[in-house]
């Protein structure tokens, strides 16, 4: 794809939902174990909150509009943050918002930090990929 959208658009959703459709079963490993995030972000320029999930489940990479029934845990964030922790990559970044509050978490966080130690997450190529469409 060489168009670029804004980031949690429909058309930026479409493209990551294809873009993970090519790459899913390079990503999760039985390392990584199963997690499913729903994650709830505030303060879009799109009018509203928009819904979005990522993790692994049955061994496959799964990212996209809507949320997961069941989920292991919900994050709630505004969408600057949003943008800076999902598609920069920036585990630091992630860090800081939790620390000061900017990232809200309901449900098992022993999970999520375990499938983060072990490397969770997606590939390098998957992850330039979604970088590739995002405005």
């Amino acid at each position: 794809m060489s168009d670029k959208f804004p980031f949690l658009s429909d058309e930026w959703i479409s493209g990551v939902e294809s873009i993970v459709g090519e790459y899913a079963n390079e990503v999760a490993s039985a390392a990584h174990g199963n997690v499913a995030v729903n994650l709830i972000v505030t303060e879009t320029p799109f009018g509203g909150d928009r819904q979005f999930h990522m993790g692994s489940v049955d061994g496959k990479a799964v990212m996209g509009g809507g949320h997961l029934d069941p989920a292991d845990l919900v994050l709630t964030t505004d969408y600057v943050t949003a943008k800076d922790v999902f598609i920069a990559g920036n585990p630091q970044a992630g860090m800081q918002a939790f620390m000061s509050g900017k990232i809200k978490v309901q449900g098992d966080m022993a999970k999520l930090m375990m499938q983060q130690a072990s490397g969770g997450g997606p590939s390098p190529e998957m992850q330039a990929a979604i970088q590739a469409i995002t405005e």
